[in-house]
């Protein structure tokens, strides 16, 4: 059976605290998920905001290939004609083939927001869906607030969505708008739906009670054959239903059900992480499927199981999403994880070698260090253990002054470093110690090392390990570079004193990239 599938992230998504779309970024997520080919993208609400208005003109000058495209918008208002409304006016100026109309399935919020009376509310339904019905649109029903609506009053629920059918709806979408219900309501309720029309149901869920996804399979098991929600979860409060999860669900977990193509299953981790850098938000890294731990193995048992048979701590293969499988380092490693980590330089049978690192790690992260992160920092670790490393540069001393001038802050660093047998001394300025301190180091190394001008330091964060030490407390930096290849790596450093933890992870990003510009392996 084919589930339909509506992206409502430019819309309700965009809702979300913290999510602000440009009217660029909005287009290209259109187009992102018309390539993955999604049913429905829903533009958003055109009569709102000069920027969904704009949106939809870009749109219609170069349409969607796949995907239909929504514009969003509520029942007319009492007492006016649809076509006298601006509501309606702005929605059929959108050009959008598809017209979202939303209203109220709740007697209660037909009294108490609407102040209008039953019957009213029902001629405002029908009017509006018909109105777009005549013009040629395709109109899909939202049914706000039907679970709790009928639950209240499930003689008047029906005959709001009974309305919308009567007058043309393709589709009437069940809406748990407060995120409120709980699958058995989602599903016996949905099953009662069905029996009162014969138009097609949907389903639009948010996630207050953490049962989003879940409530959108158990409609879509009971009936619905049409999914609303956002990718990655976005949209007000605690989000929407993740049509990431809900795609990957239907079509590998659940038996009969056909979402997009099966090729672009593959793409899903792409189109999350797309989405997380168009909306400037960092990955939710324990996000089902398409996060970075979502196959993330820490304990010495599970990797030993994993790397036997993948899928003993594997529900599915991580390549059917697109992700990866990662192993971690750890106090909580086994050999197992260090076999897995070190694949690359071939040392797997050097057992004394093997219970080094392991020692290592674990004393390491005794002290405060985490490798999950800091993949380059444990690369170099495996050097030194196996006596392959030989560093490029030695520090003699650095120094670093902030100071206040016309009261603004000015930070100035010195480096002195031995390079082979020659003295380098630099000082250099920035915008903190961090900051100076590297800008002094590559001055210091400049003309030496010419592929580290490529070199960019992208992130930097500073987490405070035994808080109860108060300002004597240990801190780890961790730090993540990206060279001009592309390819980005994390080095951590940790220190009572957070510029020389500063300086550690610095000092391994460039060890790290210059050993693998050299192609240093273990055995090298």
């Amino acid at each position: 059976m084919k589930i339909e599938l509506y992206d409502t992230t430019l819309r309700d998504g965009a809702q979300g605290e913290g999510v602000n779309f440009s009217l660029d970024d909005k287009v290209m997520i259109a187009r992102r998920l018309d390539e993955m080919g999604f049913d429905y993208v829903e533009g958003g609400y055109p009569l709102s905001n000069p920027k969904d208005a704009e949106f939809f003109q870009r749109i219609a000058a170069e349409p969607l290939k796949h995907s239909k495209v929504c514009a969003f918008g509520m029942t007319r208002r009492k007492g006016v004609a649809p076509a006298d409304d601006p509501g309606m006016k702005a929605l059929v100026e959108s050009e959008a083939p598809v017209i979202t109309i939303v209203g109220k399935t709740s007697d209660f919020h037909v009294h108490e927001v609407l102040r209008v009376s039953l019957e009213e509310n029902l001629a405002m339904i029908g009017e509006t869906v018909e109105y777009f019905v005549k013009l040629g649109r395709q109109v899909v029903y939202d049914a706000e607030h039907f679970f709790d609506g009928w639950k209240a009053n499930a003689e008047y629920a029906a005959q709001t969505i009974q309305a919308a059918s009567q007058a043309g709806a393709s589709h009437i979408v069940m809406c748990d708008t407060n995120g409120g219900s709980m699958p058995e309501e989602v599903a016996r309720i949905a099953k009662e739906a069905a029996a009162k029309t014969d138009t097609p149901l949907g389903i639009h869920t948010h996630n207050d009670c953490d049962l989003a996804v879940a409530n959108s399979l158990a409609a879509v098991d009971a009936g619905a054959v049409h999914v609303q929600g956002t990718i990655n979860g976005l949209g007000e409060r605690c989000g929407n239903a993740d049509l990431v999860s809900v795609t990957a669900n239907l079509a590998i977990k659940k038996q009969g059900y056909q979402v997009l193509e099966r090729g672009e299953l593959e793409h899903l981790t792409e189109l999350s992480r797309y989405v997380y850098e168009i909306a400037n938000m960092s990955y939710r890294i324990s996000q089902p499927f398409v996060g970075p731990s979502a196959f993330a193995h820490k304990g010495g048992m599970h990797v030993h199981a994993v790397n036997r048979v993948a899928h003993s701590y594997e529900h599915i293969a991580p390549e059917v999403v697109g992700n990866e499988r990662r192993v971690l380092v750890s106090e909580l490693s086994g050999r197992s994880n260090i076999i897995a980590m070190t694949t690359k330089h071939d040392i797997a049978e050097d057992k004394q070698l093997m219970d080094r690192i392991l020692r290592e790690v674990v004393d390491k992260e005794n002290q405060g260090y985490q490798f999950e992160a800091a993949e380059a920092s444990f690369d170099l670790l495996v050097k030194r253990a196996a006596g392959t490393y030989t560093p490029h540069f030695e520090l003699v001393k650095f120094h670093t002054s902030v100071e206040s001038r016309g009261g603004q802050p000015v930070t100035e660093a010195t480096v002195k470093l031995l390079v082979g047998d020659e003295v380098r001394h630099e000082v250099a300025e920035g915008d903190g110690p961090v900051n100076a301190l590297d800008a002094a180091l590559r001055k210091a190394l400049n003309g030496l090392f010419p592929n580290l001008r490529g070199l960019h330091l992208v992130d930097y964060k500073v987490r405070v390990i035994n808080s109860e030490a108060a300002t004597a407390a240990s801190v780890r930096v961790v730090i993540e570079s990206r060279d001009a290849d592309g390819e980005a790596w994390g080095t951590v450093g940790v220190n009572e004193n957070v510029i020389q933890a500063s300086w550690d992870a610095l000092v391994d990003s460039i060890e790290y990239k210059l050993c693998k510009d050299e192609g240093l392996e273990v055995g090298s």
